[in-house]
């Protein structure tokens, strides 16, 4: 999926597969992808580039957990339930996460060259080029994983 644009594509072919097979929710939550991407494309007033297409994926997949969050906390499980499967679906369409041993080494590979082109040891600081060089790096391998669970890791590694 490097073309603009491709990935409405692929989400309106799965959309007919799930609809032929009867599956509702994931036909709805295929449905409120496509709508989401298109909105975008309408607000930009041209076709997605990928990265504008993983970033609306990711900022979808982030409302869901904040709702889970809420729903749990407002004691409604069988909400939180319907957005933990729309997670799923969103998923499946985003590059593979990065496991957390992964993301680690990667983290740290990311700190040393932030310090090599500083020249000097890392502070606390220094977070914000950290992270830049941590998402450059998982956008060229075209892999990604959480905003927190990676500012959390460069809050150790700097802390070190």
């Amino acid at each position: 999926m490097t073309e603009a644009g491709a990935l409405e594509v692929l989400v309106t072919q799965q959309m007919i597969l799930a609809m032929k097979a009867h599956d509702a929710e994931r036909t709805g939550t295929l449905r409120l992808i496509k709508s989401t991407l298109k909105s975008k494309a309408i607000e930009k007033r041209d076709i997605l580039t990928p990265t504008e297409e993983q970033q609306s994926l990711a900022s979808m997949v982030k409302q869901r957990r904040d709702s889970i969050e809420l729903y749990t906390k407002g004691n409604r499980p069988e909400l939180a339930a319907k957005e933990a499967a729309e997670i799923v679906v969103i998923e499946e369409f985003q590059p593979k996460a990065l496991d957390e041993a992964s993301l680690q080494a990667l983290v740290s590979e990311a700190a040393a060259e932030v310090a090599a082109a500083a020249g000097h040891a890392l502070t606390p600081k220094d977070m914000g080029p950290v992270i830049k060089a941590v998402q450059a790096s998982l956008q060229a391998k075209s892999l990604r994983a959480e905003g927190r669970v990676v500012s959390e890791l460069v809050k150790k590694v700097l802390a070190k």
